[in-house]
Parts: structure tokens; C-alpha cells; sequence
């Protein structure tokens, strides 16, 4: 069994900070690969805001097309929406039986995890391994088996702030990896 790490987002665009916790996550855990789940709706965030599935998903690919032990994944975009990770996760074990599925996730999303659909469910079938975000402590939920903490650095940098710097006509050019800012400069995206 190749045990998988699920690394579910927006994207919004994917940037330095996305990188340095997969890889992080690869080197201080038991996980083999990470796969990142472009997620085209989540169902707590506005779907207005995000730029479009394929061009987020393009971006993704072209962040990771030099390490193969990273791969984008576009699973989400034939679900039915809003996309739940309960729904993923059912689908995805049925196509890739040889794989054990984990999740990756900020202390941020395991602090709110009881508003998830089937968030029980997920806890008692999947580990999750779970990053520290600061001003979030999910302490109750520490003791559980299926979850593992590691201990990343703690990436002060988000998409919402990119795109709110190149609103401003502002660089960005070290928060992205240099292709996904090459291809935004180009298209003009978030400006």
C-alpha cells in the first residue's frame, strides 16, 4: 500500500508556502507521495472568488512538474458540487484501492473539523496529518490516533494576500514558485 497524502485547496493561486508544507510533510512523515486536490468549490468559501478550475489546476502542475513525488489532482471537477471531502475520499479509494489515503491539513481546518460532513467518519477512517497555523490550537482533538502533528514551519503567506498584492500592482515574485508567477505576469490574473 503506497500511503498518499491529500493536500485539498483552492489554490488560489498555490504558492511558496503551499510547497514548503507538502515537502515538509514528505521528509517528517511516513507519507510516500502528496497529491494536490485542486478543490473547484468548497462549501466554506465563495466560489466568485476563485479564478477558474483548469487555470488554478494548470497552475498547480506547474508548480510541482519537477518532483514526481508530487501530483495534481483534478478528481474533484467530476464530482458533484459543493465538493465534500467525505465524497473524495469514497471515490478515490474505489479507483486507487492499492493506495492508503491520509489528509493534510492547517491546525486551523482540525480546530473547525466538526463542521465537516461526516467529519467522524473521516477521523475514524483516514489519519490526518495536521501543521501548526498560529492563533489556532486544536488541542482536544491532538489525542486522537489518526492524528498525527508535525511540526512545519509556520508559513506566514496566503493566496488571499497575493492576490491582494497584485491588485495593488505590487510584486509577488518570490512568494510563487517561477513558473506559476511567469504565467500569471503573462495573463494578468488577479489584477
Amino acid at each position: 500500500m503506497r500511503k498518499t497524502g491529500l493536500y485539498f485547496g483552492s489554490f488560489n493561486p498555490i504558492h511558496v508556502g503551499h510547497l514548503i508544507i507538502a515537502e515538509f510533510m514528505l521528509e517528517h512523515s511516513d507519507l510516500q507521495e502528496i497529491w494536490f486536490v485542486v478543490s473547484p468549490c468548497n462549501p466554506l468559501k465563495k466560489k466568485s472568488s476563485l479564478l477558474d478550475d483548469r487555470q488554478r489546476l494548470y497552475m498547480v502542475n506547474l508548480a510541482i512538474e519537477d518532483d514526481d513525488r508530487f501530483k495534481a489532482s483534478d478528481v474533484e471537477f467530476g464530482l458533484p458540487q459543493p465538493s465534500y471531502t467525505c465524497h473524495t475520499l469514497v471515490h478515490l479509494q474505489e479507483k486507487y484501492p492499492q493506495r492508503e489515503f491520509a489528509l493534510i491539513m492547517g491546525e486551523d481546518n482540525l480546530q473547525t473539523f466538526d463542521k465537516w460532513l461526516n467529519y467522524e467518519w473521516i477521523l475514524e477512517n483516514y489519519h490526518l496529518y495536521v501543521y501548526p497555523r498560529p492563533g489556532y490550537d486544536a488541542a482536544e482533538r491532538k489525542q486522537h490516533p489518526h492524528v498525527t502533528f508535525v511540526e512545519a514551519p509556520n508559513i506566514e503567506l496566503s493566496s488571499t494576500v497575493i492576490r491582494e498584492n497584485l491588485k495593488m500592482k505590487k510584486s509577488v515574485r518570490y512568494m510563487l514558485p517561477p513558473k506559476v508567477y511567469l504565467y500569471l505576469d503573462e495573463m494578468a490574473f488577479y489584477k
